[in-house]
C-alpha cells in the first residue's frame, strides 16, 4: 500500500535517513575517552530569532577526530528559505537575497548535512538554538528529528568560569559575557569572521577543544564525567 502521507504528518514514519541517524545512537556509550568520538560543531544563520517563524538561510560545520580540527571535512551551504520576504536579517550575516534566490531549498540541503554527521556528537554555541530549527526543519521534511546527542559550549564555559570565579560569578553575572567572540578573544583563540555559518563553525571548534584540555587536565577524561560534572547541561537536545 503507498504511503501517500506527507512527511511531518500524524501517522508518517520517519524517512529512512533519520531511522539511520537513530541507529547510530541505540546503543551510544558516554563512558569512552573523548578521543574515541568523532565531533561535529556546526553553526546556522537564520531569517530572524523567532523561534515559529523563522527559518534556516545557512548551515555550516566542521568535524573533529582525535580531538583535532579536521580541515578537509567540512560543511557549507546557503539554504533558500520558503519565504524570502523574510529576509532583512540576512544582511547582518553579508548574506545577500541574490545569493539566497540561488541556494538549494532546505529539502535538498539537510539530508546531506545529516549524511555528513552521521554517528557524530553535535557540538554547537548556545546549540539548543541551532537544534532547535534544525529539528523543525527535519519534521517538515523528513518527518522527525536528530539523535546526535549535542554538547554546548555556552554550557562548559558557564562551567568553567563557576570553577575559575566561585561565589563571585555567582554575585557578578552581567560582567561576563558568554558570547562566541568574546570568549575566543578572552582566552586566546584564532579570531573568525562572526556572523558565517563556517566561521562561528570553527570558531566553536577551537573554543570547544580548549575547554576539553582544561577539563582533561581537572581529571575529566570521558563524556561521561563531563556530563556528570554539570558542564555542558543534557546531552540531547
Amino acid at each position: 500500500m503507498l504511503n501517500l502521507l506527507k512527511p511531518g504528518s500524524w501517522f508518517s514514519r520517519p524517512d529512512p535517513l533519520l531511522q539511520k541517524n537513530k541507529e547510530c545512537f541505540i546503543s551510544f556509550d558516554q563512558g569512552r575517552p573523548l578521543a574515541e568520538y568523532s565531533f561535529v560543531v556546526c553553526d546556522t544563520e537564520l531569517t530572524g530569532l523567532n523561534w515559529k517563524k523563522d527559518e534556516l538561510i545557512s548551515i555550516g560545520a566542521v568535524m573533529i577526530k582525535d580531538l583535532q580540527i579536521d580541515l578537509a571535512s567540512t560543511f557549507h551551504h546557503f539554504v533558500r528559505p520558503q519565504h524570502m520576504e523574510a529576509t532583512k536579517a540576512t544582511l547582518v550575516h553579508r548574506i545577500t537575497p541574490e545569493q539566497l534566490e540561488r541556494a538549494e531549498p532546505i529539502e535538498a540541503v539537510l539530508p546531506r548535512f545529516i549524511e555528513f554527521i552521521e554517528g557524530s556528537l553535535l557540538v554547537g554555541h548556545h546549540l539548543i538554538l541551532d537544534m532547535h530549527f534544525l529539528n523543525k526543519a527535519a519534521k517538515k521534511v523528513l518527518g522527525g528529528t536528530l539523535s546526535n546527542p549535542g554538547i554546548d559550549t555556552m554550557r562548559m564555559a558557564q562551567g568553567y568560569k563557576r570553577v575559575l570565579l566561585g561565589h563571585y560569578h555567582e554575585h557578578n553575572p552581567r560582567e561576563i559575557s558568554y558570547g562566541l567572540d568574546d570568549l575566543g578573544r578572552e582566552y586566546n583563540l584564532p579570531v573568525f569572521k562572526p556572523h558565517d555559518a563556517l566561521e562561528d563553525a570553527l570558531q566553536t571548534a577551537y573554543l570547544f577543544l580548549y575547554f576539553v584540555k582544561k577539563f582533561r587536565k581537572g581529571g575529566l577524561v570521558t563524556l561521561k564525567d563531563i556530563y556528570q560534572a554539570g558542564r555542558v547541561g543534557s546531552l540531547r537536545y
